[in-house]
């Protein structure tokens, strides 16, 4: 056991001695390396946090830190020859690319949109932080589901998108801002075969209609069926880059769909039309309000 200490103590010594010998010789690459490693971590995890994977963003933090822990104590085991400060560098890059390659649609748009100024955000024009009631949330379910059935029955084609605040700007800066209470009339009048709004898609975030006439991203997967037109791609696609609930109506058939993560509930009735709601509105829905939460049948 006391070997073992003292092996252990020499082992912290050199430990110690290297971080001072580091300083000792610091060289302009060495700070050159040091604020690339951080600024790579920071933009895989700004990326990640703006796209809501949260739990995606911790997995990487993990497997960076046991990367540097192994990277700082193994050499006593595989030998210094193995494993040094340039392979973890390496393997932080190799990390973090993967990373950005899961998401590289939304690394474009963030790079293609730097010169953007904070003030034309529209993200930030309902900023959802009123309190409403409970009876305001089943009313604004209420009004959805009436517009929606109602299209249904009148082959209106229709695109809503259920927005949790990680849409990407640029989508609601394709689209005019609406900023209005919802209604069945409204979300009707906007989806109006000949309203000059009406091939785009309806953004809802909370309570209000965000924003109305919004370009989206259309998938890229080629397995859905080929009776899916521009109208049910762009709901997928919407749904794969963010973390948003899409509600499509047929404008051939009327049928309604559901789309949560890229998965395509077709046929959808009153009762799945209210779960889908309540669900997102129990996510965005003020504490007190969730208390109340209650069944609309």
């Amino acid at each position: 056991m006391v070997t073992g200490l003292l092996a252990t103590a020499g082992r912290l010594s050199e430990f110690v001695e290297g971080f001072f010998n580091f300083f000792n010789n610091f060289k302009v690459m060495y700070a050159v390396e040091i604020v690339f490693f951080f600024l790579t971590i920071y933009f895989v995890s700004k990326i990640l946090r703006e796209n809501d994977a949260t739990k995606l963003m911790f997995g990487y933090w993990v497997i960076l830190i046991v990367g540097g822990a192994i990277t700082v104590f193994a050499d006593n085991v595989l030998g210094e020859e193995l494993i040094n400060g340039t392979f973890y560098l390496a393997f932080v890059v190799l990390i973090s690319a993967f990373m950005l390659i899961l998401f590289n649609v939304e690394v474009k748009k963030t790079l293609w949109d730097v010169h953007t100024t904070k003030v034309s955000h529209p993200e930030k024009v309902n900023s959802n932080t009123d309190i409403r009631s409970h009876a305001d949330t089943e009313r604004c379910i209420t009004n959805v589901i009436k517009a929606l059935q109602n299209m249904s029955k009148n082959n209106v084609g229709a695109l809503i998108v259920l927005s949790k605040g990680s849409l990407p700007k640029q989508v609601l800066q394709s689209g005019v801002v609406i900023d209005a209470e919802i209604s069945t009339q409204l979300i009707e009048g906007i989806f109006f075969p000949k309203a000059p709004l009406h091939d785009g898609a309806t953004i809802i975030h909370g309570h209000k209609i965000q924003a109305a006439g919004c370009f989206l991203p259309l998938t890229q997967k080629t397995s859905y069926p080929k009776e899916y037109g521009t109208r049910h791609r762009a709901a997928i696609g919407i749904t794969e880059a963010a973390n948003v609930i899409s509600l499509v109506v047929s404008e051939e058939t009327g049928i309604i769909s559901i789309v949560k993560q890229g998965n395509v509930t077709r046929y959808a009735d009153y009762d799945m039309l209210v779960d889908a709601l309540k669900d997102y509105y129990w996510q965005e829905m003020p504490l007190t309000d969730k208390k109340q939460r209650g069944g609309i049948r």
